[in-house]
């Protein structure tokens, strides 16, 4: 057995759960999530938990089992407490900020780098070079951190770019200052 698969999801008090064959609908505070599952994987609600099964034991059940799971805690917990990602941006001139809902961001080009927000995420700006993605989508979050991410990524002789918090980039030693051709 899958040793994520079978643990089951707690689902808390206030949010509600739909299961449609293999359509998964939860309903939470922060708002609400559906997607629709591996029709071999069999989803059971019971108990205030989600309980999620695989129909046998050959390679592709077993690796959906863990996976299916993972995803529908996701939601139970995108819609309980959401998700949130940080991007710190390192350079000198490079900075962030709003107008309106859009992100604007100086990134060394020759034109500001305008990024707007799908549908369901919120970008805050707490400081010049500090970005934060919010949601209840954890892979909505993600794919626009990484997006953002793309708009500069650190290089990696004096590790300026845009980076998620904690990042470690690793760095290069650069030229040799040793002699030169006369």
């Amino acid at each position: 057995m899958s040793r994520i698969g079978r643990q089951p999801v707690p689902v808390p008090a206030g949010v509600d759960v739909q299961i449609d064959g293999n359509r998964i609908r939860v309903k939470g505070p922060k708002g609400q999530l559906e997607r629709e599952l591996h029709r071999d994987m069999v989803v059971k609600y019971e108990g205030g938990q989600l309980l999620v099964q695989r129909p046998s034991d050959n390679k592709q059940h077993r690796s959906l089992h863990g996976l299916t799971r993972t995803l529908v805690n996701n939601m139970v917990v995108g819609v309980t407490v959401g998700f949130q990602k940080n991007l710190e941006l390192v350079g000198v001139g490079y900075r962030a900020s709003k107008q309106g809902n859009k992100l604007v961001m100086a990134m060394g080009y020759s034109h500001p780098v305008e990024i707007e927000p799908q549908e369901g995420l919120v970008i805050e700006v707490p400081a010049p070079a500090r970005i934060s993605v919010k949601g209840i989508d954890k892979e909505k979050v993600g794919a626009m951190a990484a997006f953002i991410r793309a708009v500069r990524e650190p290089e990696p002789y004096k590790g300026k770019g845009v980076r998620y918090e904690g990042e470690r980039v690793r760095r290069k030693v650069g030229k040799a200052g040793g002699k030169g051709k006369k």
